[in-house]
């Protein structure tokens, strides 16, 4: 009866390795996909910044243009009216 028992042990014990190496295996694939996230992530999180920097610039470019545009409406009407 003991031999059983042996035998029905080992068989179990046999199981749960072949799941312990699965999980183990599993965790290492995960473990490699959160790596290649984290990349496409910090990848993604320069992307961004550089966007904002070309908006600021943008934002600044026209409102320089719009002020120029301004200004020169007041000159021309407010300095040199028609006569």
């Amino acid at each position: 009866m003991t031999t059983i028992t042996d035998n029905d042990l080992k068989a179990i014990l046999t199981k749960i390795d072949s799941r312990l190496e699965r999980i183990e295996s599993d965790l290492t694939t995960i473990k490699v996909s959160q790596a290649r996230v984290e990349e496409k992530l910090n990848s993604l999180d320069d992307r961004v910044g550089k966007l904002e920097d070309s908006q600021n610039r943008q934002i600044w470019t026209l409102i320089i243009a719009i002020t120029g545009a301004m200004a020169a409406g007041i000159i021309k009407f407010g300095f040199f009216p028609n006569p």
